[in-house]
């Protein structure tokens, strides 16, 4: 593991490989530890930086302060990727990491040479989506998330959060090291309650200029699902790529599959 001081933290991050870069963004509950079924093909080919977003693992963050939000993550990355040399680089995230890739596409696409998005998280405004409606369900759950974490319930709010994304029965089937690096980002989940994220538009889809790739689990149900399938027609020139039986997490049941499709992807 390695640090790169950025807006005045140490972001950790680990890398492997040779190669143009290709920086990993992780989601929510996640780490740099997100892509470790997939370090070893990707970096065969190329040099694989993934990072570590403020508050998470290796920190043990309480939960307190307001630098948890989707803007602060994109700042972050952004002066992070302006330190990696040579650049551009090609930047891949997945869920809320997807989300934070996206913007940064938008703010500073001169970084970038591809943009991967795996299920890219967030919600649509009703320029995507005519029934877009207030975000009252989240910010819901992810109180009554925050209130349980804060009286000590610390599996009981993953259990939910995974089983909701991947269906009932997910967090039973995950291994005890996955449950665990769920654990060691789990109160991440209290600094979701008021980030206030702007939701995805049209326009923002517009904006979209560098060569993008789409990828997700043809599994996948609600949101996670609909929001690439509502963004791809409006990037120019994206590919949409989905795995047959796979979910959210479509790069550890499938990995095989998932690098196959990055490979051939930043290839071209």
């Amino acid at each position: 593991m390695q640090t790169l001081r950025v807006n005045g933290y140490d972001m950790a991050y680990l890398e492997l490989g040779r190669g143009s870069p290709l920086v990993c963004v992780h989601g929510t509950l996640g780490d740099f530890r997100t892509w470790s079924a997939v370090l070893g093909p990707l970096s065969r080919h190329h040099r694989v930086i993934a990072v570590s977003l403020r508050h998470f693992f290796p920190e043990h963050w309480d939960g307190t302060g307001d630098r948890y939000r989707v803007a602060q993550h994109v700042a972050d990355m952004i002066t992070f990727i302006e330190q990696v040399e040579p650049g551009p680089v090609n930047l891949m995230g997945h869920s809320r990491g997807g989300h934070i890739a996206f913007r940064v596409g938008q703010q500073r696409p001169d970084l970038l040479r591809k943009l991967i998005l795996a299920e890219p998280g967030g919600n649509l405004d009703s320029t995507l989506d005519p029934a877009a409606s207030e975000m009252s369900g989240p910010a819901a759950r992810m109180q009554m998330y925050a209130e349980k974490l804060g009286a000590g319930d610390i599996d009981g709010p993953l259990w939910d959060f995974v089983d909701l994304i991947d269906g009932d029965g997910a967090w039973t089937r995950l291994s005890e090291a996955a449950r665990q690096q769920l654990r060691d980002n789990a109160l991440t989940l209290v600094g979701q309650v008021n980030e206030g994220r702007k939701p995805y538009s049209k326009s923002d889809a517009e904006s979209i200029r560098t060569p993008t790739l789409f990828i997700g689990g043809a599994d996948t149900r609600g949101n996670l699902a609909a929001n690439h399938r509502a963004l791809a027609p409006h990037v120019t020139g994206s590919r949409t790529e989905l795995i047959a039986g796979a979910r959210h997490w479509m790069f550890d049941s499938a990995p095989q599959k998932y690098c196959e499709i990055v490979l051939n992807f930043l290839a071209g």
